[in-house]
């Protein structure tokens, strides 16, 4: 019988990008909680495996020719799990690419921005001292309106990301958007944005991956010792 996958993972919207591919693609895994609140993620024993020290990160002892693989980022675990299953890649090289393309869309724009709204319009007013500056809010607030617009755009003409079959790209971005309130944002001119969030949360799969740990988060806005941890050490 094969050994399953570890999941290395903190309940966190890159976090819940694998949950949600692992429970799709209907792998068995061992989750291993990494609490970045409390600095999981510098201990050596992670660091090798994921050298950046941010999760998520697997490793599979099926890999390539059978042997063990680590893997950390979250959008190259995703391409590595649907090319090991076949699924949610696209069927031809044309939906490959556009699977691709979304991909990077969601890891060079979306996480970025709006990992950023998230913590200049929660976090950093809520820092001891309080750090409350309209410049940088504005910014990340107005460049993820611009993003959720794009994505809006493309839905209007496609019932998922990258075309009318669902993949890794939706699962990508849906963790991100779903958090569209905490970055002051709006559904109300983004109806095919709307109706996109709807039909990825609806999928079982979905929930499963969302909920796994989810009563291990801590609120950042409070937590004193996360905010020095996560937002003031340098190594």
């Amino acid at each position: 019988m094969n050994k399953v996958i570890d999941l290395y993972y903190w309940p966190t919207p890159n976090g819940w990008k694998i949950s949600i591919a692992l429970e799709e693609m209907n792998l068995p895994y061992t989750t291993h909680l990494i609490n970045i609140g409390a600095g999981d993620q510098f201990d050596p024993a992670f660091l090798k495996i994921a050298p950046n020290n941010r999760m998520p990160a697997i490793t599979d002892p099926n890999g390539p020719d059978g042997a063990p693989v680590s893997i950390f980022e979250s959008g190259a675990i995703l391409l590595y799990l649907a090319r090991k299953t076949g699924l949610f890649y696209g069927s031809t090289e044309r939906e490959k690419i556009a699977v691709d393309q979304w991909l990077m869309w969601q890891m060079g724009g979306v996480g970025p921005m709006a990992g950023q709204a998230h913590h200049f319009l929660k976090y950093a007013p809520a820092m001891d001292p309080p750090h409350d500056l309209p410049y940088p809010k504005d910014r990340y607030r107005t460049e993820v309106a611009r993003l959720y617009g794009v994505l809006d755009r493309q839905l209007e003409q496609n019932a998922y990301v990258a075309g009318d079959f669902y993949s890794i790209a939706d699962m990508a971005l849906w963790p991100w958007v779903n958090q569209w309130r905490g970055q002051q944002q709006t559904l109300a001119d983004k109806p095919h944005l709307e109706r996109w969030l709807s039909a990825v949360k609806s999928r079982d799969a979905v929930q499963r991956g969302r909920a796994l740990a989810q009563d291990s988060r801590s609120n950042l806005q409070t937590d004193k010792n996360a905010q020095e941890l996560l937002f003031k050490r340098n190594a």
